[in-house]
Formats: structure tokens, C-alpha cells, sequence
């Protein structure tokens, strides 16, 4: 019966309505205890030959059924209303928690896996929380009291009851390791089969391109039995458990009825306390039965302690433990000066010592070959990782000084993974301004060179996009991740590839139309294309994490060296996510 700290962190972010709760079942408890007292009355009367009371009492115990129902109805409601705050509280805690976390953390965990955890978990917990802790104290309050008052009544029973409910309580704990084990390994089971279906699922175009897909049914398959073989495992305990639990209740009732009777026959005990015996014995164990029933309800929060607890208490790549807020009197400049970083494990670093100088109000480009470490660079810049050595400044004070929510406000970025949500495309714009006017939607899809497109639709604007907006091209996509940046009217804008599904004549128009409208802005600008770039007011050259030129187009082109051999393989350099 020992809780998890997770789950008993989570109730109490519930407290006032688990308590209303459970004194609502210590209510509908006394009514059962009340029913058992008035039905010994009545059938002692009965076995008298007197019924003058009988009415009376057949009466009571309608209207003690009657208020039963009531109090249970108002007690689940409660309940639920006490689950519903604790899974709202654990899911909001998480996903910020998440958001702090960033991009990196899904870098070694799988999303399928937090997705599992923040739903399937998060309900698990729910029952536990709702359902089971509220018979917990409702199970190790009554069988003592009501033993208490049978001492009163026939002393005897106690030694049928005692052991058999000692036996009942305490006899499954001889299980709670190996069921904690079994649970374990079947919820990491079902944790990992999710993420395996959710990347089946987003992956299925590249499936089937790469005829993979009767493979991953196959595999698929593989882990749905091992699900089976761990729900069976855990099955097996349980039903041992419960199986101790049953034999402890039938065999206490039977032990309480054979002892009230001997007593009745002996001529020790009245017909009333006889009755007494017979009813309130099985009261007795009606909290553990009920108990035994919610614990099955509630095993999955239980299995998914561990996941949540370790998910919470992740650290994040980064401290947060700026100040500043990212509220500028103007664009500002940005930095990075003799910045080194390496990945875990990697055998050369992604970075060395690089030094350049993003003016402000200005739009620099950063080009190189695949794997020269430009991604890098801007992940450093918002802070998704910290260099080993050498800092990175916006408008003079280190990135580290700043707040990280209010660091990222200040910088919007468009990368080439797009992410739209199932929503209208204005919704879809007015996530980074609610407040956005409907005029401003159309000058910031204008400037992306989207607008058209969306007036050419039947509902324009309030057209429902599919998930991740399967509905548009990819170029399309991306112009509308770009509108929505614009939109932002963050100072700092970074561009990660951001037209590459765009045709090359579309681009370069877009390309000159960011440049105007960025005016007041500082844009970084990494792309794989030149049409995107050459305008640039300047150009930095990575490779191989180093700093090879940084100038214009028409003067680098002249000097040589990476760019020009990047200008002479035309379009067809990768930009690419550095290692």
C-alpha cells in the first residue's frame, strides 16, 4: 500500500475535491452499514414472530437505498471532477516542462513514447488518484471500526474476522515487488509499441516509396506480442493477488457466520446480534472488495509512475537561469565569438572557433557545405544547446543572461521542417499574434508570396488545413510558415532552409520581398539555394565548423576559395542539417 511519491504529488493537486470525495464514500458506506443494521432488526423480528415494526423498517431501509444512490451519484461526480484537475495539472506541468526541455530532448526520446505517457499515463493516473486513493482511507477506516463495534455485539466473531481481514490486507503485499516489476516491464512494452505505431503511422509515405511496409507489419506484430506476453505476466500476479484477496473475504464471511451461529445455538447471543454478525461480517469486507476492484482501475497510473516522474524531472539542455527579457529598443546585433561545441560522441567537433558579427538591421546569410555546421549555429542561438567555449550575444549581453521564453519570443524562426496544425489558415497565422488583424494576415501572406493561393481557395483564409497541412504543397507549406514569422514581428529572424521547397524562380522573388519587408530586422538567412543568399549584406562561409570567408557575394565569388565552389556547383550544394 505504499504510494508512489508521483502519484501522491499528483493528488495533492486535487486535495479539497479528493476529500469531499472520500467523506462522500465514508457517506455512502454508513448507508450500507446502516441497510445491515436495519435488515438484522427487521429479520430479528421476523424470526420473533413480531412484525408491528416491519413497515417501519422495510421503510428505512428504502430510504436509506434512496440516499445511497444520491450520495454515490454526488461522489462520482466528485471523483471525476477531482480526476479531471489532476490530469489537467499533470499535462499542463508536462508540456511545459517539455517546452523548456526543447528540441534536444527528443534528440534520445521518442515522441511516440511522450505522447503515451502524457495521454495513456496521465489517464492512468486519473483512476488511481480518483478512484483508488478515496477507498484506500475509506478501507483502513471502516473494517476497524466496524470490528470495534462487533466486540460490543458477539467478541467471538473477531476470531474469524481478524485474521481473515489482516490476510486480505496485508497478504497481497507479498506480491507488490513482482507486480511492480511485471508492471514495469509491461507498460515500457506499451510505451515502446506506441512510438513504434506513431512512427509507422508519420513515416508511411517513405514505408511504402522503400517497400518497408509488409517488414514493419511484420515488426510491428512482433512487439504487439510482446505486449500480449507482458499483459499475461501481469495478469498472472494479479490474479493471485486477487485471488489471496477472495479466499481472505469468503473464507472470513463463512469463518463470522459458522461462529454467530454457534453462538445462537449455544443461547449466548440474541436474534438481533446474531443478524448483527451475519450483515455487518460481510460490511466488513465490502471495503476490501471494492478496494481489490479500484486497484485494477487504477494499476496502469501506478505502471506509469516511473515514466512520468522521469519525464517531469528531465533537465534540459540549457539552465534557465536569465533574467533579461528580450525587449530591444531596436534590432539588435548579434555575435559569436570563438564558439566551439561538440556532440556527444561525435569524433570532431561542429564548431571551432567561430567569430562573426550578424550586423543589426541587417540580413546575413550563412552557406557551406553539408555538415559545416550551420544548423549548429543557430540552435546555439536560441539556445536548444550551449557552446563548450566562447559565448554568442544579442545586443551585446550573452544569450545566457536572457530569460529563455523571452529569448525565443524575441527571435522568429522558419526552418524546412514546417509544422501546421489542423486548424483554419488564419488560426494558423495568429499563433505567434492572437490579436492579429485580418488586414496584417494578408500583408504578411503577401510578403511570402502566399496570398493568391489562399484567395483562390473556396473559403480563403478560413479554409481547415489537414494535419500537419497534409492538404498543401510543400512549398506552400513553408510560405505559410513564413508568413506566420512575418507575422511574429519578432527582431530577429532566422531563416533555416526556409524556401527550399519553393521553385527557384519563386524563391528569389520571395527572397527580395523578405528583404524589404525584414527592413528593422536582424535576419540570419541559412539556404541551400543562392538566389536566396547572394543578396545578402553579408555572407558567412562555414566548413568543416570553421569560419572560411565572410563577405559579399560578387567579393567572395572574385577571392575564391569554398563559396566560389559553391557558386560554380550552381544550385545543387545541400545547406542540410549540420552534424
Amino acid at each position: 500500500m505504499i504510494i508512489h511519491p508521483e502519484l501522491r504529488r499528483a493528488a495533492h493537486h486535487a486535495r479539497r475535491p479528493l476529500l469531499a470525495a472520500t467523506l462522500l464514500q465514508g457517506a455512502v458506506t454508513v448507508t450500507h452499514l446502516g441497510q445491515a443494521v436495519l435488515l438484522a432488526v427487521a429479520l430479528a423480528d421476523v424470526a420473533q414472530g413480531d412484525t408491528d415494526r416491519l413497515p417501519l423498517l422495510l421503510g428505512a431501509v428504502l430510504g436509506v437505498v434512496a440516499a445511497r444512490a444520491g450520495l454515490g451519484y454526488h461522489q462520482r461526480r466528485t471523483a471525476t471532477r477531482a480526476g479531471a484537475q489532476v490530469r489537467v495539472h499533470l499535462r499542463d506541468e508536462l508540456l511545459a516542462h517539455l517546452g523548456l526541455l526543447g528540441p534536444a530532448h527528443l534528440t534520445t526520446a521518442r515522441a511516440g513514447a511522450v505522447r503515451t505517457t502524457l495521454v495513456d499515463g496521465v489517464e492512468g493516473v486519473d483512476a488511481y488518484v480518483s478512484r483508488y486513493l478515496p477507498q484506500l482511507l475509506i478501507t483502513l477506516t471502516v473494517p476497524p471500526l466496524l470490528l470495534a463495534a462487533l466486540t460490543a455485539v458477539e467478541p467471538v466473531a473477531l476470531l474469524g474476522l481478524v485474521p481473515a481481514l489482516l490476510l486480505a490486507l496485508f497478504g497481497p503485499r507479498a506480491w507488490d515487488r513482482l507486480l511492480a516489476k511485471r508492471g514495469k516491464e509491461h507498460w515500457d512494452t506499451y510505451e515502446g509499441l506506441g512510438a513504434d505505431y506513431l512512427e509507422a503511422l508519420q513515416g508511411m509515405p517513405a514505408l511504402r516509396a522503400a517497400g518497408a511496409v509488409g517488414r514493419t507489419r511484420e515488426r510491428l506484430e512482433a512487439r504487439s506480442a510482446s505486449l500480449h506476453r507482458a499483459t499475461v505476466a501481469k495478469l498472472r500476479v494479479s490474479l493471485v493477488d486477487t485471488g489471496l484477496t477472495d479466499l481472505a473475504i469468503q473464507g472470513g464471511t463463512v469463518a463470522a457466520a459458522l461462529l454467530a451461529c454457534w453462538s445462537a445455538a449455544t443461547g449466548s447471543a440474541t436474534a438481533t446480534g446474531t443478524y448483527l454478525v451475519l450483515l455487518l461480517a460481510s460490511e466488513c469486507f465490502r471495503p476490501v472488495r471494492d478496494l481489490s476492484r479500484e486497484w485494477h482501475a487504477g494499476y496502469l497510473g501506478v505502471s506509469a509512475a516511473d515514466g512520468l516522474a522521469a519525464l517531469r524531472t528531465a533537465e534540459p539542455a540549457v539552465p534557465d537561469t536569465g533574467t533579461a527579457q528580450a525587449h530591444w529598443p531596436g534590432p539588435p546585433q548579434v555575435r559569436f565569438e570563438n564558439v566551439e561545441f561538440s556532440y556527444d560522441g561525435a569524433e570532431a567537433p561542429a564548431l571551432q572557433g567561430v567569430t562573426f558579427t550578424a550586423e543589426a538591421g541587417r540580413t546575413t546569410a550563412i552557406v557551406g557545405p553539408s555538415g559545416a555546421g550551420k544548423s549548429t549555429l543557430l540552435a546555439l542561438l536560441l539556445r536548444h544547446r550551449d557552446p563548450q567555449h566562447g559565448r554568442i550575444t544579442l545586443d551585446g549581453r550573452d544569450v545566457t543572461g536572457y530569460a529563455l521564453d523571452s529569448l525565443r519570443q524575441g527571435i522568429a524562426v522558419v526552418s524546412q521542417e514546417t509544422y501546421l496544425f489542423h486548424a483554419t489558415i488564419a488560426d494558423n497565422l495568429r499563433l505567434a499574434r492572437p490579436d492579429a488583424t485580418d488586414d496584417e494576415l494578408e500583408r504578411a501572406a503577401r510578403t511570402a508570396g502566399i496570398h493568391d493561393e489562399i484567395a483562390a481557395l473556396p473559403d480563403g483564409y478560413a479554409t481547415v488545413l489537414g494535419e500537419r497541412g497534409a492538404t498543401l504543397s510543400g512549398g506552400q507549406r513553408q510560405r505559410l510558415a513564413l508568413a506566420r514569422a512575418l507575422l511574429a514581428g519578432a527582431p530577429v529572424l532566422v531563416l533555416d532552409e526556409a524556401t527550399s521547397a519553393v521553385d527557384e524562380r519563386r524563391e528569389a522573388d520571395i527572397a527580395r520581398e523578405l528583404l524589404d519587408a525584414a527592413s528593422g530586422r536582424t535576419v540570419l538567412v541559412v539556404a541551400h539555394r543562392l538566389a536566396a543568399v547572394r543578396h545578402a549584406d553579408r555572407i558567412v562561409v562555414l566548413d568543416d565548423g570553421r569560419v572560411d570567408a565572410v563577405g559579399e557575394h560578387a567579393a567572395l565569388v572574385e577571392a575564391g576559395g569554398v563559396y566560389a565552389e559553391l557558386v560554380k556547383a550552381g544550385h545543387t550544394y545541400e545547406g542540410g542539417l549540420a552534424a
